[in-house]
C-alpha cells in the first residue's frame, strides 16, 4: 500500500538518553543538546514545502517538547496521536542498559525491546504503527521516538529503511519518506 509523503522526527536527546537508560512509556526532559537537536530539525523543515501537511506528535513529554521547538515557526496546529508513543519496555522502564541481561543476536540493542518483560514487543508495535499509517489522509510531519520511527520507516520503506547509519532513530535529523524512498536530512 502506498503511503503519503512523511517527514519523521525523533525527539531530541533526553537526560535518560544521555544516561543510557530505557525510557519506553516513562519520560525525562530534553537536555540542552536535545533542545538544540529540535531547533536544528526546525531549521531543516523551514526549507521544505509543507503546504497541505498535517503535524502529528506523540503525546509523550519528550516528543511534545521537541515538536514545540521544531515546529514553533512552521505549524499552526499540532495534534497528538497516542499511536506515535514509544514502544513499551515493561519492567525495564527506567533501567540503565548496562543493568539489563546480555542478549545474543544480530542487534543486542534492538533485542532488549523485544525481550523486555511485560513490554509491548515488536509485533504489537507494528500493529499500532500500521493502524496509524492506514488512518493518514495526507502528507504529514511526525514527531515520535527512535523505535517507533524505525517501525514506521520499516513499514513504509521496507528493510532499506535501516541502511542509513542512524538506524535507531537519529536525534537532530529528519527522515523524509516519499514514493518508497527514504532520504536522511541532516
Amino acid at each position: 500500500m502506498p503511503y503519503p509523503e512523511l517527514y519523521i522526527l525523533r525527539h531530541g536527546e533526553t537526560e535518560w538518553n544521555a544516561e543510557n537508560r530505557m525510557q519506553g512509556g516513562l519520560n525525562s526532559p530534553l537536555t540542552n543538546k536535545g533542545e538544540m537537536d529540535a531547533a536544528h530539525q526546525g531549521e531543516i523543515l523551514r526549507h521544505c514545502d509543507l503546504t497541505g501537511f498535517s503535524f502529528i506528535c506523540s503525546p509523550q513529554g519528550r516528543a511534545f517538547q521537541t515538536g514545540g521547538i521544531a515546529l514553533a515557526r512552521i505549524a499552526d496546529h499540532i495534534r497528538t496521536d497516542d499511536r506515535l508513543r514509544e514502544i513499551g519496555v515493561g519492567d525495564w522502564s527506567g533501567r540503565l542498559r548496562h543493568e539489563l541481561p546480555k542478549i545474543e543476536g544480530k542487534d543486542p540493542f534492538m533485542s532488549h525491546y523485544e525481550a523486555a518483560p511485560n513490554g509491548e514487543g515488536f509485533e504489537r508495535l507494528e500493529v499500532r504503527c500500521r493502524a496509524f499509517l492506514d488512518d493518514l489522509d495526507g502528507p504529514a510531519v511526525l514527531v515520535t521516538h527512535g523505535i517507533t520511527s524505525r517501525m514506521i520507516r520499516s513499514i513504509v520503506i521496507g528493510e532499506g529503511a535501516h541502511a542509513v547509519t542512524t538506524v535507531h532513530g537519529g536525534q537532530g535529523c529528519i527522515y523524509h519518506l516519499k514514493n518508497g524512498v527514504q532520504t536522511l536530512l541532516e
